[in-house]
């Protein structure tokens, strides 16, 4: 804030309004954690107990497949997987582990409607990015077949996509990616079956070619299990000229440390 904005009655008087609007909205809608559901500090966060069951994926960790390491092996060093079969994305980075809060979270957003969720979730995202969010030419998300679209009322991975885009001040890049094939739910496949499911579901549009060529893409999803899907939307993109994608998820699945 500017000196004379601080000074100013009129603006004194605004932040006292906004604050008093603040305080009535607690006092009809109290911040609850949206793990649990009680009381927290602040809207938008999560409590101390929940809290301490979020698993974040920092540093020391895969450059490519953003896998953690349990000790430091180093700058740069890439994980087995990511040596003996390397991605078609360049990068893949993810807040936190998939179970606790984060799985809590991740299943309120897209089976709960919990869509006002997204906002903090992605909060963290750009976080979890690595910077490459901010680098990036344009934020896009994994789409849903047009009839799982109507089932469910919204996309989750467009839910984060979009708050991610505004609160980078990035294009958000809504119709580029499309999902041309309707595939069978992911969830209980194998990785084979994954694979084959989503291989050529994904295209580029026309108009999303002229987007999405000689650019570099954060592609988003909420959460990260085989890389079947990613790897089949990074192949669209690919193909239409986009230079480089990085995968943002919010959570990842994995058994363990390396």
């Amino acid at each position: 804030m500017r000196g004379d904005e601080a000074e100013n009655p009129g603006w004194r008087l605004v932040k006292a309004l906004r604050g008093l609007m603040a305080a009535a909205v607690d006092a009809v809608y109290p911040p609850v954690c949206p793990g649990c559901g009680r009381m927290a500090g602040q809207h938008r966060g999560v409590c101390p107990a929940c809290w301490a069951t979020l698993r974040l994926i920092e540093r020391p960790y895969c450059e490519v497949l953003g896998v953690p390491f349990a000790h430091d092996l180093g700058v740069g060093i890439l994980s087995a997987d990511a040596i003996a079969n390397p991605p078609v994305f360049e990068r893949l980075r993810s807040v936190a582990i998939h179970d606790g809060i984060a799985r809590s979270l991740v299943h309120g957003l897209k089976y709960r409607d919990r869509t006002d969720l997204a906002i903090m979730m992605a909060a963290w995202m750009v976080r979890a990015s690595d910077g490459h969010v901010q680098s990036c030419d344009a934020v896009v998300p994994v789409p849903l077949h047009a009839f799982r679209l109507w089932g469910r009322r919204f996309n989750q991975s467009a839910e984060l996509a979009r708050a991610i885009a505004r609160l980078s001040g990035k294009p958000y890049l809504a119709t580029a990616l499309i999902r041309t094939k309707r595939t069978e739910r992911q969830v209980g496949l194998g990785v084979q079956a994954r694979e084959d499911n989503v291989r050529g579901a994904f295209a580029v549009t026309g108009a999303g070619k002229a987007a999405v060529f000689g650019k570099c893409i954060v592609l988003v999803d909420d959460v990260y299990t085989t890389g079947a899907t990613v790897a089949a939307a990074t192949r669209a993109l690919k193909k239409a000229g986009a230079l480089d994608v990085t995968v943002l998820t919010f959570a990842r699945a994995m058994s363990g440390l390396i």
